[in-house]
């Protein structure tokens, strides 16, 4: 519809592609307008007319060509490409499929507009048609229904419906097809009349319409009369081994009617007659319903039967001994019936046979032999009760015989090849020989056992164990494999591990010591820092560290000792020193830290002490010299002094060769010195008697106060010289050489002053007068012979005076 001859709209084309290559001209289109003629509701069956038109505003182009697009709720139904501005199309004669919302799309070069949309709405469904292919089917007989709407278009949905005098109807079958007609195939199985009807509905954008019924078609449905009879001779309880007939029968049947005889739903016979009859011997699974089943093309109908078979024994029994069989063991094969009715049977007459994969391997009720590999097998054993009247055989169920191959010793290995102590591991246990399943046991002391069963070929069992920090707790280790529960375990040990596997044990903490003693250390000397521990596999790093200087030094080595050297120590030397120790297991330890202090060499210590006792001489030789010379300048003046007596012991010195002049009486002065003061006791200190006063050397600072000038307070003190006498040389001790001799004077009173004399004497000898010396009491002088000199008291009263004698060198 509506399309133009091909020549024609070649030649439009061709006049559009020369226009377009001249020039490009302007355009608008203006309007598009669809109508729908008639009108938008029309009856079904009524033609209708979509007109679309299109206006188009242009700048003087010739032969414009519009595209025309017709739609129908959205879906294209019309296309055309004309130079016209109108086109129509015709829907005759309108149906509901063909009510929607129309819309006119269109296009000018790459300009384009729809219409508004119109809705077409047609009324009214043409009313179907039913026919059957029999008008009196039998009961359940199938026959064929068709309901169809030839006139009508779109997806029809079509209904059947059953209805009786008395009642609602009833939908017996739906379809749903792309067609404008349906067939069903429909079985009745109720007897009498009924009447069939259809309908169909038809689905729109708009919703769903439905036609009204076809004319009802009415039916008679007949009664089939094919049920057989079913008769058992010669009763329906029975012994095993019995022969019963089963007779099935129809009566009138009609024509192609099948009789079945099952039992089961196993069919015993079957014919293509009205009656059969089947013979058979009963046994004692036979017990049951037996049916019989009467067939005519879809129908069916059927009788049964129950019938009951008693067992004369029960079924044989075949058992093994032992249960669990091992290669080399003796096993024994049994079978056993039990008697039932002992009145038609008896142990007698039984007859037994034993097969192995059904082949017979003994005719008794016994078997026995030695277990091989082979004798793995499905034994099944017979039982068999024969008689003049009946034959019965009975067959034990099957029982499967594996001769299992016994365990070989369990092989222990780390998985991985390499055991780190302290570390957790896999630990494999696994039997070269033995038939699966395989149960391996995993003993270890004081932790729980740990099982595992390897049910495939060539499987290891794999135990997941914690860390063992000694290899003695390796060897504790046991593995027990065991396929069969009458056998003892093969065993395997830990002490395999030993062989197969590498044991990496950590280094225990290294102990550092020094060569020689920390406290024998002394500089210009070599120290070796020795780095052991007491065990770990090798090999062994051993690495020195100085807690100012870091690294030092490091060493691989197959022994439990290294050791590093310094040469030459220094002070630097000193400080903290420690090492550290790995091996494969990778765990690195480090000793303890020690402290070297490192000795100042020897030489260095004696040239600091030569250097002290150089610097100490020369302050003594200084501060005696300073000391020592305004006193030698005193003494050239040669005085004698007298000074207050105070608690400190005033000593007066003579030199040996004073000493000797007085006792050779050579010297100018022999005789005594007498002393005289205003206040003289005749009294004396008992601490004072017998004390000579050449009982004491004194030293060198009071040995020069001998020659010092002292002042005295008190009334000047009168010193005289007596009668030089000759001195007794036996008496007087004389000492050689230089020695100085002292000789001492107390004050007896603390705290008073004495005036000094101006005068001084000079002794140059001291002369010892035996007849001084008999009386002890004269003048208060105390000679002892036996002393090497004077003992001089001062019998004075508490107020006493001591006289300082200071005696010069002769040579002065």
């Amino acid at each position: 519809m509506g399309c133009r001859p091909p020549g024609l709209l070649f030649l439009t084309s061709l006049l559009h592609i020369w226009h377009c290559a001249g020039g490009q001209g302007s355009y608008t289109i203006d309007t598009v307008r669809l109508t729908i003629e008639p009108r938008n509701a029309v009856q079904t069956g009524t033609a209708v007319r979509l007109r679309c038109q299109v206006s188009v505003s242009h700048s003087n182009i010739p032969n414009l060509i519009h595209s025309f697009q017709l739609t129908r709720d959205d879906v294209p139904i019309y296309t055309n490409n004309a130079t016209e501005d109108t086109v129509e199309y015709k829907i005759n004669p309108a149906r509901a499929a063909d009510s929607g919302d129309y819309e006119c799309r269109v296009s000018v070069k790459n300009k384009a507009k729809a219409s508004n949309s119109q809705k077409l709405d047609v009324k009214g469904l043409q009313t179907p048609t039913l026919h059957l292919t029999t008008s009196s089917p039998y009961e359940n007989e199938e026959f064929k229904a068709t309901c169809s709407a030839p006139e009508e278009k779109g997806p029809l949905i079509f209904q059947f419906y059953q209805s009786f005098k008395t009642g609602s109807p009833e939908v017996i079958k739906q379809l749903s097809q792309g067609g404008n007609s349906s067939t069903a195939t429909l079985r009745l199985s109720h007897i009498g009349n009924c009447i069939l009807y259809c309908d169909y509905e038809i689905r729109l954008v708009s919703g769903n319409q439905k036609s009204n019924s076809s004319k009802k078609v009415e039916l008679i449905v007949k009664a089939l009369h094919i049920a057989p009879i079913i008769n058992i001779l010669p009763s329906n309880s029975l012994s095993e081994g019995d022969i019963i007939e089963v007779v099935c029968r129809v009566v009138s049947p009609p024509s192609n009617t099948e009789v079945f005889l099952t039992k089961d739903k196993v069919i015993l016979k079957q014919v293509r007659a009205a009656a059969l009859s089947h013979k058979f011997t009963v046994r004692e699974d036979d017990s049951g319903e037996l049916v019989c089943k009467a067939e005519w093309g879809s129908v069916q109908k059927e009788t049964s039967r129950r019938i009951t078979v008693r067992s004369l024994f029960s079924k044989p029994q075949l058992t093994v001994e032992p249960t669990d069989i091992v290669e080399g063991d003796h096993f024994k094969l049994t079978c056993s019936v039990s008697i039932l009715d002992s009145s038609k049977i008896n142990n007698e007459t039984m007859q037994y046979s034993i097969f192995k994969d059904k082949t017979e391997v003994a005719n008794t009720a016994t078997y026995m032999t030695v277990a091989q590999l082979s004798a793995s097998g499905n034994y099944t054993c017979n039982a068999k009760s024969d008689s003049l009247t009946r034959t019965i055989v009975k067959e034990s169920q099957k029982h499967f015989v594996k001769v299992k191959v016994p365990v070989s010793e369990p092989v222990l290995s780390v998985v991985g090849g390499t055991l780190f102590l302290g570390k957790p591991f896999q630990l494999s246990c696994y039997s070269q020989r033995g038939t699966l399943p395989i149960k391996y046991t995993l003993y270890q002391p004081s932790k729980p056992t740990n099982i595992k069963v390897v049910s495939k070929r060539d499987e290891k069992a794999i135990f997941n164990l914690t860390s063992i920090t000694q290899i003695s707790d390796i060897k504790n280790i046991l593995c027990h494999a065991n396929n069969s529960q009458l056998k003892p375990p093969t065993v395997g040990t830990g002490e395999q591990l030993l062989k197969s596997s590498d044991i990496i044990e950590p280094v225990s903490k290294p102990h550092l010591t020094t060569e020689p003693r920390m406290e024998d250390i002394s500089e210009g000397y070599n120290m070796t820092l020795v780095c052991s521990v007491q065990r770990g596999s090798f090999p062994i790093n051993f690495t020195w560290y100085s807690l100012g200087k870091g690294f030092l030094d490091s060493k691989t080595s197959r022994k439990l000792k290294e050791s590093h050297s310094i040469s030459n120590v220094k002070g630097d030397h000193a400080g903290g020193y420690f090492c550290e120790c790995t091996n494969p297991a990778a765990e690195p330890k480090q000793s303890a830290i020690i402290i070297i202090r490192v000795k100042m060499a020897g030489w260095k210590k004696g040239l600091i002490a030569v250097f002290c006792l150089l610097f100490v001489m020369a302050i003594i030789l200084f501060l005696f010299y300073k000391k020592r010379l305004p006193k030698l300048k005193k003494r050239r003046t040669g005085t004698l002094s007298v000074k207050a007596a105070s608690t400190k012991v005033e000593r007066m010195s003579l030199t040996q060769a004073e000493v000797n002049e007085a006792a050779n009486g050579t010297a100018p002065y022999a005789d005594a010195v007498s002393f005289s003061t205003k206040t003289q006791s005749s009294q004396a200190t008992p601490g004072m008697m017998g004390k000579s006063i050449w009982s004491e050397h004194v030293s060198g600072s009071e040995s020069d106060d001998n020659c010092s000038t002292n002042t005295l307070e008190k009334p000047e003190i009168q010193y005289k010289e007596d009668q030089l006498q000759q001195a007794d040389p036996s008496r007087v001790p004389v000492k050689q050489g230089t020695d100085t001799v002292h000789g001492e004077v107390r004050n007896s009173q603390q705290g008073v002053q004495e005036l000094a004399d101006a005068a001084s004497v000079e002794y140059a000898e001291l002369n010892h007068d035996t007849n001084h010396q008999s009386d002890p009491s004269d003048h208060g002088y105390h000679s002892d012979p036996s002393n090497h000199g004077y003992h001089i008291a001062n019998d004075d009263q508490p107020n006493d005076n001591s006289v300082s004698i200071n005696c010069a060198n002769n040579e002065e």
